[in-house]
């Protein structure tokens, strides 16, 4: 049996799986709030105990992590406490477990994704020995890179989402400088995340907004934001939507250059699935093309959304059933 993890800075999923030839086959799952828990321990302990499944059974376990991995020890980037791998595996008695970052979880779930898990922004032409990439904006920005050797695509993880956010326009140059003032610097996560979305809303409103109210939890303000703009009822929050688009466009635009993945780039993260008619208003696909001299490679590059909102998740389970093929 499988243990797969992926967790964020505010959800956490564990799921048991059954090993596969290809795509390993789910048994059950849960998802947790992750700042409830203390450590990832409490929350496999937890999640164990409830599918009264002893850690005995369990072949290889993996869990994608929001933070870089070092060393099978990760610090998340939104959440307070570490995770280390040596120590939950003791802990809990798992005997072969890998700690990955959470977007190269998602990545390895890529090539085992079925059609209707995708929605496609541009068909392109896809190149077989290519390379693809993944950006996914959630609760903060993650980037993997899939690198095709010899026919297979191998993740490779970055934290490219706190690299520079690079203004494209007046407009932006505007939004650029006033996150520097309140930031002391502009990255990317500042603006394609739930909280940059916010970040954008309070640039384009200076004041209160009526269509959005004042929720009680500020993480109810992406959902509160997108479904006032979706349904056109505030014009600021028309145009907070429109520069999100426009720069998630651009950003993925960047790393399909720098991946050169004329094999695909996905948008993973749970934002993308939530405003599909934004990103499919051309915008997004009008940034992510716009870098002369660049604009014909770019326009063949095939980008689609990922639906699966456990992609993460099964792509742990994915590098843990590798882990099973490989005799450990």
């Amino acid at each position: 049996m499988l243990l797969a993890g992926d967790i964020g800075g505010t959800k956490t999923w564990l799921g048991l799986y059954r090993p596969a030839p290809d795509r390993p086959e789910p048994l059950q799952a849960r998802e947790f709030a992750t700042l409830a828990f203390q450590s990832l321990g409490d929350i496999v302990e937890t999640f164990l105990k409830a599918a009264s499944v002893p850690s005995s059974e369990i072949d290889a376990a993996c869990f994608g992590v929001a933070g870089p991995v070092t060393d099978q020890v990760a610090r998340l980037t939104n959440v307070p406490w570490p995770v280390d791998g040596a120590e939950l595996a003791e802990r809990i008695g798992l005997a072969e477990t890998v700690l990955v970052n959470d977007l190269e979880a998602t990545a390895y779930a890529v090539p085992v994704l079925e059609p209707h898990e995708l929605d496609v922004l541009q068909e392109g032409i896809a190149q077989p020995e290519g390379n693809a990439a993944i950006i996914a904006a959630g609760t903060g920005l993650g980037e993997a890179l899939l690198h095709n050797v010899d026919g297979r695509f191998i993740p490779s993880p970055s934290e490219g989402g706190h690299a520079d956010f690079s203004a494209r326009t007046p407009r932006e140059m505007e939004l650029a400088s006033d996150l520097i003032r309140q930031y002391g610097r502009a990255h990317v996560e500042h603006v394609l995340s739930g909280p940059g979305l916010v970040n954008i809303h309070h640039f384009t409103h200076r004041g209160p907004c009526d269509a959005v109210g004042e929720p009680a939890k500020r993480s109810e303000m992406p959902r509160l934001i997108s479904a006032s703009a979706l349904e056109r009822r505030c014009p600021q929050c028309v145009e907070t939507l429109d520069l999100f688009v426009a720069a998630y466009g651009a950003e993925a635009g960047n790393l399909a250059l720098r991946s050169v993945a004329t094999a695909g780039v996905y948008l993973g993260g749970g934002i993308a699935p939530k405003i599909l008619p934004a990103l499919e208003s051309g915008a997004f696909l009008e940034a992510f093309r716009a870098k002369e001299p660049m604009v014909d490679l770019l326009a063949t590059i095939p980008v689609s959304v990922i639906l699966n909102r456990r992609a993460g998740l099964l792509g742990a389970a994915v590098h843990a059933n590798d882990i099973v093929a490989a005799g450990g």
